[in-house]
């Protein structure tokens, strides 16, 4: 790691003064009367960690810090004063570096849409395993099957097992990031294209291939997961240090977008309904497949053409280096407090994220509605990553994550309240407003959590292994609302009570069922000519066990803790500083 050494040898620069004084001359030759403030022996910390970027080299010549210290010390006047000698557009620079306002270079703006693009790619695949498959899916699937499926999601949550490879091999010619971001979007796409020859055959009938599918996507989602470790750790080098808060706000808006688009998007499309009514050919399963695949190929195709720096740090890090650096990270108590937060703070709207929508679906709510709800909340989420990042960058990163806690639970009691209450179709125009509105609110208060959280991570991770910091974070972020997922489906089945009435002129009989939910349930209840009824939905009982241990834990542990972490200083959370 690049060391960054005391500047006392360096002078603090002085504007040259326009004209010549002898008084001035002869006063130059004597020993100063009087120092207000000694700026060489100031050393500014910054809040993120001093690495080499483009475009923000540090240069011992030029001690950047030194100047921005000393434009601080004067006042607005002599500002102007100082700045007096300078073109239009060179004073404005100067006066918005002695305000600490510095406009957002081009080479900035550039890395943001490179970001944006590449968590595009990972949103794709994620859209599919974790949104739009699942709703196909849970016409022929019971919640306990559907559970098997949602185990397609972990390698997201698991990638910080590989990551220290991931950080630690690579070819210098290529470079230490694209070295696993063009491999891996050429198998992602590959993948796709794969998948997309026999979907329409799985898909079909997915009782029958439930494991085929799940191992299908469990493996896209894998190397979509190795793909986010390098696009993350490159994300620490490629914006500048003031900037580094925008990192957040390309995941949100890169990731949400692949993921409508693959979700939401691709259900109305998918619809039968919603191509008869508005005269559109249905978008297969296959066909959209290919599409991303393509996408997916296009991007990498563009990374070859992009020149990635090279990193600050010459030391050649190996994989068991990079593996005892994770356990070094983990050994520090501040981030062994933020990982048990991780894991406890998505808790209590686990049913709602993982079944409300299905229940909604099981109630009579369209897809093509669906579809149609989360697109107009869309632009909302766009705007909550935004203000996500630009509040992350004061002194309290955490405050938007922290305030958005209240709202999302409670949102979650509502939305629990709207599937016991929801009206039998056609749904009436009231209803489906009050219903967008909720999805709105729902998805911006989550948006924030997520953009705040992914801004704090950025802030207190240390670049020389950047990517293996990041997805030690950010994988316990995802496992947090991963690991509930499965048991919150299969507590839905096993809270459930439901029987297969048979019905005879002469006798009225009551089996026991396994559950109603699912073709298969309702087809093995109609071969003995009843009718297949739930008596309790097990997804009431379940929300109210993850709503009661989200307000306890928000209340006792969660909210405390954040505000106690986000006052460490950032120089407790580096091994490296």
């Amino acid at each position: 790691m690049t060391s960054h050494p005391n500047n006392s040898k360096h002078k603090p620069r002085r504007r040259a003064a326009k004209q010549t004084d002898p008084l001035a001359a002869d006063s130059d030759s004597m020993p100063p009367r009087a120092i207000a403030t000694s700026l060489d022996s100031i050393e500014v910390v910054p809040r993120t960690p001093v690495t080499a970027r483009r475009g923000y080299s540090h240069d011992p010549r030029t001690p950047d810090g030194v100047n921005e210290v000393e434009l601080s010390l004067l006042g607005e006047e002599e500002r102007h004063a100082a700045a007096s000698d300078l073109t239009l557009d060179e004073e404005q620079a100067y006066l918005a570096q002695a305000d600490g306002k510095r406009p957002m270079s081009a080479r900035d703006k550039q890395a943001i849409v490179l970001l944006i693009i590449l968590y595009l790619i990972q949103g794709f695949p994620l859209g599919l395993a974790l949104g739009s498959i699942p709703f196909i899916l849970r016409e022929h699937l019971s919640y306990s099957e559907l559970a098997v499926f949602s185990l397609s999601g972990y390698p997201y949550s698991l990638k910080l097992f590989w990551s220290p490879i991931v950080d630690s091999v690579f070819f210098p010619s290529i470079g230490r990031r694209k070295s696993w971001i063009i491999p891996m979007q050429l198998i992602i796409g590959t993948t796709m294209l794969l998948i997309s020859l026999r979907a329409e055959q799985l898909m079909n009938n997915p009782g029958e291939h439930l494991y085929m599918l799940s191992f299908a996507f469990t493996s896209l989602v894998f190397f979509s997961a190795t793909q986010d470790i390098a696009v993350d750790g490159w994300a620490l080098t490629l914006l500048s240090e003031e900037n580094l808060a925008y990192a957040s706000t390309c995941q949100t808006i890169g990731l949400n977008t692949g993921y409508l688009m693959s979700y939401t998007v691709f259900l109305a499309l998918n619809s039968e309904d919603f191509a008869n009514k508005w005269g559109i050919p249905r978008l297969s399963l296959s066909s959209y497949l290919f599409f991303c695949a393509l996408m997916s190929f296009a991007v990498t195709l563009w990374l070859f053409f992009i020149k990635e720096d090279k990193e600050s740090t010459t030391e050649d890090i190996s994989i068991k280096a990079v593996y005892v650096t994770m356990w070094e990270i983990c050994k520090l108590r501040h981030v062994q407090i933020l990982l048990g937060v991780h894991l406890l703070a998505k808790i209590g709207w686990q049913a709602s994220d993982a079944a409300t929508q299905l229940k909604m679906v099981e109630k009579g709510l369209g897809r093509e509605d669906l579809a149609i709800t989360v697109l107009i909340d869309f632009p909302f989420e766009i705007i909550g990553g935004w203000l996500a990042g630009k509040w992350a960058r004061g002194d309290r990163p955490l405050r938007a994550w922290i305030y958005a806690f209240w709202p999302r639970l409670i949102l979650t009691l509502v939305a629990t309240l709207v599937v016991y209450y929801f009206p039998a179709p056609p749904i009436s125009t009231g209803f489906f407003v009050g219903l967008v509105i909720l999805t709105i609110f729902q998805s911006f208060a989550s948006t924030i959590q997520f953009g705040g959280m992914s801004a704090f991570h950025t802030r207190i991770s240390d670049p020389v292994v950047g990517g293996t910091y990041m997805t030690l974070l950010n994988t316990f972020t995802n496992l947090g609302g991963t690991w509930p997922r499965y048991f919150v489906l299969k507590g839905v089945d096993y809270f459930s009570v439901a029987t297969c009435e048979i019905r005879d002129p002469d006798l009225s009989v009551s089996v026991k069922a396994q559950e109603c939910v699912s073709e298969h349930g309702k087809a093995a209840c109609a071969k003995l000519g009843g009718e297949c009824v739930t008596e309790q939905d097990g997804y009431y009982i379940v929300s109210a066990l993850c709503i009661g241990f989200g307000f306890l834990t928000i209340v006792l542990f969660l909210i405390p803790t954040a505000r106690k972490l986000q006052a460490v200083p950032i120089s407790k959370w580096r091994i490296y500083s």
